[in-house]
Order: structure tokens, then sequence, then C-alpha cells
């Protein structure tokens, strides 16, 4: 059986890293590949600066995109042999699904914590009461160096100058929504309930 990663001493948390990275250089494409290290790294740098478990933060943002290239019908077969309920949104967003498919092997496979498993479920949308965790592999994803763009620049100014909660906001406001509604798919739920716990308690801050 997989050992937890929370019974993990530092040795082993860094033989486990380096067997994720070999396992996604084995299975990703070369491009998600790149984009699975880079966000690793982004992340470890935002760990750094909020006080962070680098070693979870790192482990958890490399793996964020493991089931990202599985087909839709695959990653349907793999809820449906493993238990994982599914909505009919769900089964249309595949940029949501694949963190609910990513959550469940990292959990199988490596033995990754309950939050480290949210923080890979939620790291496309958002939720209510998102964790550090939560918050930085989902920045990390959207903001990582190999990204170019306005919006990717925008993002990484927002998260170095205005603050963490200001940058997920923006992202779902000015990035996620409309690029979904662009592309004439379904908002996800959790989009909007993560956007409107931030917006509230931004405004309890002022």
């Amino acid at each position: 059986m997989q050992k937890q990663v929370n019974e993990m001493n530092y040795e082993e948390k860094e033989e486990l890293l380096k067997q994720i990275i070999q396992d996604l250089k084995e299975t990703l494409s070369e491009n998600r590949y790149l984009h699975c290290i880079s966000t690793m790294k982004k992340a470890r740098q935002m760990a750094q600066k909020y006080n962070q478990d680098e070693q979870i933060v790192m482990l958890t943002a490399v793996a964020h995109d493991i089931a990202k290239e599985m087909s839709n019908e695959e990653m349907i077969k793999y809820a449906g042999e493993n238990n994982i309920k599914l909505d009919e949104v769900d089964k249309m967003a595949t940029m949501v699904l694949h963190g609910k498919i990513g959550a469940d092997m990292v959990a199988k496979k490596y033995g990754f914590t309950k939050e480290m498993q949210d923080a890979i479920y939620y790291h496309s949308t958002g939720r209510v009461n998102m964790t550090m965790l939560d918050k930085i592999v989902f920045l990390a994803d959207k903001s990582e160096n190999r990204r170019q763009g306005k919006d990717a620049d925008k993002l990484r100014n927002i998260i170095e100058k205005e603050g963490i909660d200001e940058a997920i906001l923006w992202d779902i406001d000015y990035y996620t929504i409309p690029r979904t509604i662009e592309k004439k798919k379904v908002i996800h739920i959790e989009s909007i309930n993560a956007r409107n716990d931030i917006t509230m308690k931004l405004k309890m801050e002022v």
C-alpha cells in the first residue's frame, strides 16, 4: 500500500517528487509536462512568500494536471470505475473534470492528503473557503512563467502588487468566466461560489 504523504519524512517526500516528475514526463505531452514543472516552480515561489510547506506545495502543484490529457470518455469511464460522482455539468466541462479525476488518482497512486487532493480537485474553478494551498495551486497554474500574453502578465502583476485573493477574483472575473462564455460552455457553479466568497471577504476587510 502507498504510504501517505503526511507520514513521510523530508527525504521520502523528495523521492516522491522525483517519482511524480518522472511519471509525468513519461505519460504527458512535452508541452503539458513543461507546464506542470513551471507551475511547480511558480508554486514554490508563492509557498516561500506565504510561509507554506514547500514540499507539499510542490508535490501538489506538479501533479495538478495529471489527468489533463485523458479524453472526456476516458475520464467518465474512470469516474464510473472509481465511484466518483459526476453531475451533468461535470460531464460537459472537461476543464473541471480533469481536476476531479486527478484528485482521485494522486490519492491512490501517491498517497496525497485530503488537502492536497482538494487543491487539485478545485484548481480550475476555486471554491468557497479556499485554503492557502488551493489558492497557490490555482494561481500558479494560471500565472506560471511559460504562459504568455497580456492576461498572464496582468495576473502576475496583481499577485505581486495587490495580493492573492485579488488575483483569484480578477482571474475569475476577467479570464475564466469571459473565456467560458466566449466558448459557449457552461460556467461551473464552483467558480461563481468562489468569486462570491472572495468578493464578500474582501469587502469585509475594507
